[in-house]
């Protein structure tokens, strides 16, 4: 039975799936040009009331609602404000790409919706089925989202592609929650807490077998090797605005679901799992480094950007403490303002109104977009983790906390594949700086990526002076995980 607590700590998810179908009404009924406009406002409109709520209101205690099955605290209301801050910006961002590239329909801003409401779900997961439950609703509305422009074939291919190896994902992580089930005798995280407190005896083969599992159903949704695969075809393919939604919201979630599970229920196991944590993130750092030093499509770029900067944030999930969680949700933050900011450099991109991508196109931008030139050097400095911009500290954090777990040779990997992908992100910079003009993008850049850009700019590289709220943040947010009872 529903009780008033469980509407009370699930309100905002609640808020926005019955925004979502009245949005879908209010889209029907509109008059068809003024549909988008209207829908999309009010998404905004919708998503900043409820980052309102958690920003101001939310008390960050622990609540345990819908019989065990979501949980809210500090660490949920951190990540959720994460994922509706990305919601918020790429809908902004993406609103004139929208309608200049045939992807003017009402339905785009209501599936973002349903797949952040998925997201809060995850986040919020209490329970193997309740996990399940929120990755399939983003999974579902993200795989749409993928190939919204049906009559590009780039587009359909990355809804195919992302909805075939999706659902392979779905059916490992399925297999792994059966086995522990199976072994374990109950999917409520609370409960495999206390099995597994350190005190009881080992865990079995097969329950370790399916932690494997789980962990390979999560790393899909991270992009994390060797499970990437979708990644550059899926970014590349995409519209724009879906590869910048994707490279930013769902990959907080994931990660913030990844560490929920892997720390909660499964913490006293963490020699059993550390071990597949270390080696998918080394992989995915090496990997990120290395395979995009050939990308000449700069969102094939950022999805190898993507899958390096993924294995950095799991080197604070192999460190296993307190000090790691917190090093990850900090990186998570800083991940989120200057990938947005980067997406809102690509989206100016425009050559007589037609959206370019090859990297050798920003030749010469420093003399023809100043200030658009000066955004990509900030973002790509930051994303290389070059000092004092935030992505610097983001990495600092992170790699201090696998020193304190002593995982020196994970942290001497993540530094030197930061250094080997600083090629790549530099490469741009001279590109953008120090090669002639080939062709002048379109003038003037659109109001909202203008603002976004200058925004999300100054974040990054003044982050330094005042970086106070985000760490005392990211801290409450760790200790509320690692004060779960069990």
């Amino acid at each position: 039975m529903v009780t008033t607590p469980d509407l009370l700590a699930a309100g905002p998810e609640i808020f926005l799936a019955v925004m979502g179908m009245v949005l879908m009404m209010i889209g029907v009924f509109s008059p068809e040009k003024r549909a988008l406009g209207i829908v999309s406002g009010l998404t905004v409109a919708s998503f900043a009331v409820v980052l309102a709520y958690y920003l101001f209101m939310a008390s960050g205690e622990r609540s345990v609602a819908f019989a065990g099955l979501f949980v809210t605290d500090a660490f949920a209301i951190f990540m959720k404000a994460l994922v509706l801050l990305g919601g918020i910006l790429v809908l902004l961002m993406g609103d004139s790409f929208v309608r200049r590239e045939g992807m003017a329909r009402f339905e785009f801003p209501i599936l973002v919706i349903y797949a952040t409401v998925g997201m809060m779900m995850m986040i919020s997961a209490n329970d193997l089925i309740s996990l399940y439950m929120g990755l399939e609703l983003q999974s579902l509305s993200l795989y749409v989202i993928a190939a919204i422009q049906r009559d590009r074939i780039r587009s359909s291919e990355a809804g195919l592609k992302y909805f075939v190896l999706g659902a392979l994902s779905s059916g490992l992580l399925l297999y792994g929650c059966s086995m522990i089930y199976g072994f374990a005798g109950t999917t409520q995280f609370e409960a495999l807490a206390g099995l597994f407190d350190g005190k009881s005896a080992e865990a079995s083969a097969g329950l370790v077998v399916g932690i494997v599992f789980l962990s390979a159903g999560l790393a899909f949704k991270v992009s994390a090797v060797p499970f990437h695969m979708w990644t550059p075809d899926v970014y590349e393919g995409a519209p724009t605005p879906v590869t910048a939604f994707f490279a930013v919201a769902p990959k907080v979630a994931a990660i913030a679901l990844f560490l929920r599970v892997m720390l909660e229920p499964f913490g006293g196991l963490i020699e059993e799992w550390r071990q597949v944590i270390v080696l998918i993130s080394v992989a995915s750092m090496v990997l990120g480094a290395f395979a995009a030093i050939a990308q000449n499509n700069i969102k094939r770029l950022m999805a190898y950007s993507s899958i390096g900067h993924v294995g950095y944030a799991l080197i604070g999930l192999a460190a296993g403490s307190e000090e790691g969680l917190r090093g990850v949700l900090i990186y998570m933050a800083i991940y989120l303002v200057m990938n947005v900011g980067a997406f809102a450099c690509i989206l100016s991109m425009k050559v007589n109104d037609r959206m370019v991508e090859n990297i050798d196109d920003l030749a010469g931008t420093a003399k023809s977009h100043p200030m658009m030139a000066l955004g990509i050097l900030i973002f790509m400095f930051s994303l290389a983790g070059i000092p004092p911009m935030a992505g610097f500290f983001g990495k600092f954090f992170i790699f201090m906390s696998a020193i304190e777990a002593e995982l020196y040779t994970l942290a001497v990997i993540g530094v030197v594949s930061s250094v080997v992908g600083a090629y790549y992100y530099l490469r741009i910079v001279k590109i953008v700086f120090f090669d002639d003009l080939m062709e002048m993008f379109d003038k003037p850049i659109d109001r909202p990526l203008r603002v976004i850009m200058a925004a999300t700019g100054i974040v990054t590289i003044l982050f330094f002076i005042w970086p106070s709220p985000l760490l005392e943040s990211a801290s409450v947010a760790a200790a509320a995980l690692f004060a779960t009872p069990g």
